[in-house]
């Protein structure tokens, strides 16, 4: 199955799904620089180089992946991070509070509002508390377009993401998500969950007060 999903005007998105748990990898690349941002090592280096491999028809240029983001410090979302650093020599970014708990040293700690600007990217980072201390959200605006938000484990059709039961978590975190997101960005909004389809903010909002009244 073909991994491209976009093709905006200054890049491209391409996911995969790999692993047992399902993980969404999204890889963006710049057609006119080359450089590649990837989002969530998650599993399967085998996969993700074939990714990247197939993206290199994506540009007018040479590609070269630039950067790793990671969304947040769980397990399933860093299984291929070491390896993929190992072999590509790219740099990381992820949330600081987050930061320590990863497999290798994050170059690029990020805090809310935060904006990355890299060979022809430039992304909003967004601190969303609650799924983990550091969980970020990463945005990027097609300047012809909407908003394509890479949520991680925070925003998924149908919900927040996991919060243990834990009542001061999931208000921390839907409070963030609605504050953060939804009251920032419209309707048309492209969120790329974790795991799972991707689905739009206006598509989840009207559900934001039964997401609240249900407690997860």
């Amino acid at each position: 199955m073909d991994s491209l999903i976009h093709s905006l005007r200054d890049v491209t998105i391409r996911s995969i799904s790999v692993s047992e748990m399902n993980n969404n990898v999204y890889l963006s690349t710049s057609k006119s620089t080359g450089a590649q941002l990837l989002i969530d090592a998650a599993d399967d280096l085998p996969a993700i180089q074939q990714l990247l491999k197939d993206a290199a028809a994506d540009a007018t240029v040479e590609t070269k992946l630039a950067r790793i983001a990671t969304t947040h410090q769980h397990w399933d979302h860093v299984r291929a991070l070491a390896e993929l650093v190992d072999v590509t020599g790219a740099s990381t970014s992820a949330g600081a509070d987050d930061a320590d708990a990863l497999p290798v040293p994050v170059d690029v700690r990020l805090g809310h509002g935060d904006v990355e600007r890299f060979d022809g990217f430039e992304l909003t980072a967004v601190h969303l508390r609650g799924h983990t201390p550091g969980s970020i959200a990463f945005v990027y605006q097609d300047p012809d377009g909407p908003a394509h938000i890479f949520s991680g484990d925070s925003l998924f059709p149908g919900g927040v993401g996991n919060t243990q039961n834990d009542p001061s978590r999931f208000t921390s975190l839907l409070n963030d998500v609605q504050e953060r997101l939804f009251d920032a960005y419209p309707d048309e909004t492209l969120v790329h969950p974790g795991h799972g389809l991707p689905t739009t903010l206006g598509a989840e909002r009207p559900h934001l007060e039964e997401w609240r009244a249900r407690g997860w």
